[in-house]
Parts: C-alpha cells; structure tokens; sequence
C-alpha cells in the first residue's frame, strides 16, 4: 500500500506541475568512486591508519532550516570523525546569488552550494560535477531530474525538496469572520477580505520589502497562469510576446492592489521575519509564502490551524492552483579537492536513517525521492500534497526569467505601490529589464 502511495504521489506531482510548466547503502563510508576514496576506505576497514582529515564547505541559503542543518551535519560529524563540514548560511533578505559569485571571485569556492537549475544551470554548468550516476538518482522522482538535467541529459544537482506556495490562511480567523467555503476565485476571495475587514481583522501580512516575495514567487502567477507558460516565455525571449496587453499581467494588478490595501501598515519596509510573525501570532489572516515558513510560524504557534489558498487572478475554473516545484538544488564544485566526500554527503543526506529522519520531521520537507515516505508533514506540507493529488498545480518559472530580472522586476513593483510610477508604466519597465537581460 504504502508503494503504491509513493508512486501514485510521484506520478500526479510530476503530471501536475510539468502539464502547467540514493540508494539504501547507509555505509559510514564514501563511496568508492576514485582511488583517493578507495584507499580510505580500504584503511578504515583494515584498521589501519585513520582516514585523512577532510573538511567540507556548504553554502547555503534556506535560512528557515540553518539550525536543523546544522544538528543534521553534527550528527554526520559524528558517524563520520574524519569529516569536518562548514556550514555557511546566506539568505532571506541577503542576495544568495551575488554572495555566491563572490565566492566564487575570491577564490573561496564552496564543495557544496545550491543552483536553481535552468538557466541558473546553464551559467554555472562549468562549475558543476556531474551526478548522474550517484546512487540516489534511481530514487529520483522524475519531477526533481527536470530542473538540472542539461540537454545532453546529464544531471548537475540534488533537489533540495518540494515545495508550494500560495496565500496561507488563518483557518481559525476565517471562522471568526463567519467564512466557512474555501476560496478559489478572485470573486470569492474579496469576498473574503471584506468579510475580514468587516469583523476587524486584518486581511494581509505584506512583505513588499522582499525582493524575492513580490519579485518573484508573486509575480510568478501570471506568468504560470499563461496557456502554455514556457512557450509565453520563449515569445518574451525573441520579441513577440508582452506582458502589456496580457490578460493575466492586467489582472495581476488587482492582487497587489487588494494586498496593499487590506494589508499591514508599511508593506514596503516589511520584510521576511516580520511578514511571517504578523501572520503566526494572530495579527493577520493571511500570508504570500510557502510551507518553508512551517517551522517558523509553528515556532511561534503551536496550535496555529491553517492550510493554503490560491492566489487567484479572475474567476476561471484554473484559477484555484498553487505553484509547486523544486524550490532549488544542491550542487557539487566539480574543482572541490574533496569532490567524494562532498558527493557522499548528498547520498547520506537522503539515503541515511539519520538524513531522512531530518528532511522529514525537522525540516518538514516533502521529498523528491521515492524511498522516503513524506511522514511528519505538518498543515502545509499536507495542504500541498492535496493540491498536488488533485493535480491543481502550476509550474515555478522564475528560473527561465533572465538572470538578474526578478530584483529589477521586484524594484518595479514596489515603485508602483509607493505610487511613483502607474501600473502601465511598471509593465513597461518589466518589458524593458527583459529586452536587455535576456
């Protein structure tokens, strides 16, 4: 039963978000691929001299699971005393991309970092070791291999995990409000605010100081709602698509503008931490973000009763999906002089009791692999699985956008809710910040 679930699981994700867009070896040991790796292993097993020190740099940028990553790494020190890992954490408000190139420039190259694939894959690929044949990718749901398997159909990372997004609600406020029906259309969820608004409750906790929460995963919606989204961007890319016109891109204003105006005070000087705590501690009914947020809302709310809405853009019958996708990858520098160990600790991170034990109960992941069962999932993660079995999902493009261009976009949108610029004239700029980056 419990195979035939996973299955099913991998079958309808892979559908769902591709139609709208390592192995069980717990062994102490890395993997024998080269001779260096060999003679380690070789040592340990004759106890003979111990293996070489190693340390291991990981540079990452999910800021909602650092400490957990970091008890995670202890205990891999610990199965594995040769092996010292660094664990550097760059994200939320703080540009993950540009810290990285500057890693990169300075000559302190991480082992392990995260790339988002596409075309983020594309400009980093020279950087990048080859996985193909790491025992976990048999494991690999089909939808994890899509965002870092080259043209060549070489893969270049490691799903960190599943995720999705939407406006998460306060089930319990909404009650208060008297709203019981969950809201799937635009018509319905002004209704909703009204109702909000109506019994004192403020509708929206608005986080317009974050780039990447307006600049992207917000913007996202209009750009997945399209027909045939990949096809919309490739007209973007040769000229003749635009987003002035656009149905979808003219409907997206009334989102920003109903969260503005229903929102918390200050939207544009707002920012992560705050946007979740507003939300976790009752002062709002809903939030724009995803379940990565779980951890930190339940820190703060144990008892907090909630789920996730869509962000809708009109009344059609499509509107009602949330975005779900692979958030991002783990990739290896294929220049690390500790390239073996880095690539076993990926394997151990999604093959070991230990690992799997920290991606489903302490970071509350849903897994892009097959042999782990998403156990443990809190409200939103399972939220996102009844989207996902009902195949109500749209795809992440923001990785097919031109590198660079969801900041500017972001910039673009927070000039229009400071009322420097109209709506027509931040499409244009969205326009213009295409043509030159792409």
């Amino acid at each position: 039963m419990k195979k035939a679930w996973i299955l099913c699981l991998s079958l309808l994700l892979f559908i769902g978000v591709l139609a709208g867009c390592g192995s069980d070896d717990s062994s102490n040991e890395p993997a024998e691929s080269d001779e260096s790796s060999e003679e380690v292993n070789d040592d340990a097993a004759a106890g003979g001299d111990d293996p070489e020190e190693v340390t291991l740099n990981f540079f990452q940028f999910k800021v909602e699971i650092a400490d957990e990553l970091q008890a995670m790494l202890d205990e891999f020190e610990a199965e594995h005393p040769h092996i010292t890992v660094n664990l550097e954490t760059v994200g939320g408000g703080a540009d993950y991309g540009a810290a990285l190139r500057a890693k990169f420039a300075s000559g302190e190259t991480p082992d392990i970092f995260n790339n988002g694939g596409f075309n983020e894959l594309e400009l980093w690929k020279e950087h990048l070791a080859d996985l193909s044949d790491e025992p976990w990718v048999e494991n690999l749901l089909d939808i994890g291999r899509v965002p870092m398997t080259d043209e060549d159909g070489t893969l270049y990372g490691m799903p960190v995990n599943l995720e999705g997004y939407g406006f998460i609600y306060n089930i319990d406020l909404f009650e208060e409000a008297g709203i019981t029906e969950q809201q799937t259309t635009w018509s319905e969820l002004e209704q909703a605010v009204q109702a909000l608004e109506a019994a004192g409750i403020t509708a929206f906790s608005a986080g317009y100081g974050e780039w990447w929460v307006i600049g992207q995963h917000l913007l996202n919606i209009p750009f997945a709602q399209q027909d045939d989204p990949e096809a919309f961007i490739e007209e973007l890319n040769v000229g003749e698509g635009s987003f002035t016109g656009n149905t979808l891109f003219e409907q997206f204003q009334q989102v920003i503008d109903l969260e503005i105006e229903y929102g918390n005070p200050n939207p544009l000087t707002t920012d992560y931490n705050t946007q979740v705590t507003l939300f976790a501690s009752g002062e709002t009914a809903m939030l724009q973000q995803g379940n990565w947020t779980e951890n930190m809302i339940y820190e703060i709310n144990p008892d907090m009763n909630m789920a996730f809405l869509p962000i809708p853009l009109n009344d059609d019958a499509n509107a009602g999906r949330i975005p779900v996708g692979v958030p991002n990858n783990w990739a290896v520098n294929k220049n690390s002089e500790n390239l073996e160990e880095a690539k076993y600790l990926l394997d151990w991170m999604v093959s070991s009791e230990t690992g799997q034990r920290y991606m489903t109960e302490e970071f509350a992941f849903i897994p892009a692999f097959d042999n782990i069962e998403p156990a443990g999932l809190g409200a939103l993660g399972e939220s996102i699985l009844e989207y996902s079995v009902a195949e109500q999902t749209i795809p992440w493009t923001w990785f097919r956008w031109p590198d660079g261009a969801n900041q500017d976009f972001a910039a673009a949108i927070q000039e229009y809710v400071a009322g420097q610029i109209s709506y027509e004239e931040m499409l244009e700029k969205m326009e213009q910040t295409w043509e030159s980056l792409k």
